[in-house]
């Protein structure tokens, strides 16, 4: 647990570009609660919410942003539905046994039945020394 104390005429914190989109990132993520998250960083949820918006404008530090995307459907013709016919795609591997881990700090490792416990021991010994 990190404990900051404010002193002076200063009574508010101040974040880094580098820790508002690592907190909007963890609020991104599957599962995750904005409320969880935001009280896990010692933010408030209307603040987060607002790092949200503005990492969707792309106005949260130079980091990185965040670009909305649209999916359309290609226009088709007759020839061209002919010549391109459509590609099936493979059917998507189902996850049997997956297996969380919570590491605290949100940091989490998902894991499936097919996984070689050899890296995800590796994995593991590098996130714990951080």
């Amino acid at each position: 647990m990190r404990v900051e104390v404010l002193s002076g005429d200063e009574r508010r914190r101040r974040w880094s570009a580098e820790e508002k989109l690592r907190i909007v990132h963890a609020s991104l993520q599957a599962g995750a609660v904005v409320t969880d998250v935001a009280r896990r960083n010692q933010v408030s949820k209307s603040l987060l919410y607002e790092w949200r918006r503005l990492a969707r404008m792309g106005r949260l530090g130079s980091a990185a942003a965040f670009v909305p995307v649209q999916i359309e459907q290609p226009a088709s013709t007759e020839g061209a539905q002919a010549q391109d016919a459509p590609r099936s795609l493979p059917a998507p591997r189902r996850r049997f046994g997956l297996i969380e881990i919570e590491l605290g700090a949100g940091r989490r490792v998902r894991v499936d039945a097919q996984f070689d416990a050899e890296a995800l021991r590796r994995v593991l010994d590098v996130l714990e020394r951080r």
